[in-house]
C-alpha cells in the first residue's frame, strides 16, 4: 500500500522536517507501507487553484496513495494556509482514503489544527485516524539527531500506524470492489 506523508508548513526556518523526518522512519520501519513524502514547500500548488502541471502531478501522486499522513503545526490555533490550498487543489483523489495526523506546536501540541481538519477532511469524503501523534513543546522533544524519547507520541505513532494500515486496506479493497460513489 501507498502512503503519502504531506509536510505542511512552508515557513522559513520552520521545525517540520524534524518531526516529518521521524515519522517516515517509524512508517518505513513497519512493512505495511510503501512510504513517500509531499512536502508542501516543493509541491508549487497556486494559491488561486488554477490547473498547472504541479497541479496535475500532485493529483496523480494523490490518486496512486492508498492513504496519508499529514504533518502539520499549529499556526494562531489553526492549520497552515498551504495545506488548505492543498486539499483544495484535487477533489476526487482524496474521496474513500483514510488519513491521520502527526501535529506538533507549543502548550497545545497542534491538536486545534487538527481538530479543524478533521472536519475538513470529512468534507474531502476521507475517513480520518482517531489515533493522533502530537509534540507539545516540539523542539524540546527531539535531539540534535531528530528522535525523540516522547513516550506518548511514539506509541500513539504505532498506534495510529496499526489503525490506517487496517483502514488504507479495507478501504482499498472496498474502492476495487465497487467504486466510492462520491
Amino acid at each position: 500500500m501507498r502512503l503519502e506523508v504531506i509536510v505542511a508548513s512552508t515557513r522559513p526556518e520552520r521545525f517540520a522536517p524534524v518531526v516529518a523526518d521521524w515519522f517516515v522512519r517509524a512508517a518505513r520501519g513497519r512493512g505495511e507501507f510503501d512510504t513517500g513524502v509531499i512536502d508542501l514547500i516543493d509541491a508549487g500548488l497556486p494559491e488561486n487553484l488554477v490547473d498547472t502541471p504541479e497541479v496535475e502531478a500532485f493529483r496523480a501522486r494523490l490518486a496512486g496513495a492508498d492513504a496519508f499522513v499529514v504533518v502539520t503545526s499549529e499556526y494562531n490555533h489553526g492549520y497552515p494556509a498551504a495545506l488548505k490550498t492543498a486539499f483544495d487543489s484535487a477533489k476526487h483523489e482524496w474521496r474513500a482514503k483514510p488519513i491521520g495526523f502527526v501535529s506538533y506546536g507549543g502548550l497545545s501540541g497542534g491538536l486545534r489544527a487538527v481538530e479543524q481538519l478533521r472536519q475538513v477532511v470529512a468534507e474531502l469524503h476521507m475517513v480520518s485516524i482517531r489515533e493522533t501523534a502530537s509534540f507539545h513543546q516540539a523542539k524540546k522533544q527531539f535531539d540534535k539527531a531528530g528522535n525523540t524519547q516522547d513516550g506518548a507520541a511514539i506509541d500513539a505513532a504505532e498506534r495510529l500506524l496499526t489503525q490506517l494500515a487496517w483502514w488504507a486496506t479495507t478501504l482499498r479493497s472496498a474502492r476495487l470492489a465497487n467504486p466510492y460513489p462520491g
